[in-house]
């Protein structure tokens, strides 16, 4: 048994049992998975998976326990090779960031910049997706933190805190009609055609749930993922955007101004950072976490 085996069967998990993505992750070949996984398999006197023909389609019962013990072992073989590098070689190595577009692209920069300037040595790495991707990431151990406004608190094996609550606002063209009424209400906006995020991203659920306790039906004529894709077609006049607030800069250089509202028209979401339950961290990722979230307890995060 060796640690690559190991790897085989964790990747065959994460790839939906298909080996020949397996041997592109792995750059390897996929005949070579297929035996080290059998392999592995004739050593421990059972079979991890069901096969048909040469290909895997299913994890057999088994199988589901020793993946679970797979996937332990590796994160613990990782967590000790942090711990070395604690005393080996100080601030160097990898971390890697998962974030929804909003964050990596609003919030991030800033403390990007400056953990670079900290840490020359630290290879970091960004990706993005939508709050379920982020939160299989870090599930899956593909991911060191992970920073989204929603999911991240419901999964059993995250680690996740609060940082910072923020608000939508309401931006139309210069010169639209409702630039003179001021402050505008939730039925005002609701007499346009509105153009914000898709159902799962950037705080939707906050939009949602205040059109629906005032009774009102919105026309969502266009959904996103990305502010930037929405204050484009709000530009071009497709309807009333809600966005982020931090989504809000620059909006003046491409004739969009924020309209004065009546109160908090959607209530406050609530920015996540989560790490999987378990994980050991090197020094410099809780620095990371210091930077983006002061506010954030770093005692809490190192007792888990």
């Amino acid at each position: 048994m060796n640690f690559q085996q190991l790897r085989f069967v964790r990747e065959a998990i994460r790839n939906n049992l298909n080996l020949t993505e397996v041997a592109a992750v792995l750059y390897t070949s996929q005949s070579g998975v297929s035996k080290q996984i059998k392999d592995l398999e004739d050593e421990l006197g059972i079979d991890l998976f069901v096969r048909s023909g040469k290909r895997l389609t299913s994890v057999t019962r088994a199988g589901d326990g020793a993946v679970e013990i797979v996937k332990r072992i590796l994160l613990e073989t990782e967590n000790l090779r942090r711990y070395a590098s604690q005393y080996s070689g100080v601030d160097t190595g990898q971390l890697i960031i998962a974030a929804t577009h909003t964050q990596a692209r609003y919030t991030l920069p800033r403390v990007v910049e400056q953990f670079n300037n900290e840490f020359p040595k630290v290879k970091l790495e960004l990706h993005q997706g939508t709050p379920n991707q982020v939160a299989a990431m870090i599930s899956n151990g593909e991911a060191d933190i992970g920073i989204a406004s929603e999911v991240l608190d419901q999964s059993p094996d995250i680690l996740a805190y609060p940082c910072f609550s923020w608000n939508h606002q309401v931006i139309v063209p210069l010169g639209h009609p409702l630039t003179k009424k001021a402050p505008v209400t939730l039925e005002d906006i609701a007499q346009y055609p509105l153009i914000t995020y898709n159902p799962q991203f950037t705080g939707r659920k906050c939009v949602d749930a205040a059109f629906s306790q005032a009774g009102l039906v919105p026309d969502f004529r266009l959904t996103a993922m990305d502010a930037d894709v929405i204050k484009t077609y709000v530009e071009r006049g497709l309807g009333v955007g809600i966005v982020a607030e931090m989504a809000l800069d620059g909006i003046e250089k491409i004739g969009l101004t924020v309209l004065e509202t009546e109160g908090t028209l959607f209530g406050s979401c609530t920015t996540l950072v989560a790490v999987r339950n378990g994980t050991f961290l090197p020094s410099f990722a809780y620095r990371f976490l210091e930077t983006f979230a002061p506010n954030l307890r770093l005692e809490d995060l190192k007792s888990a």
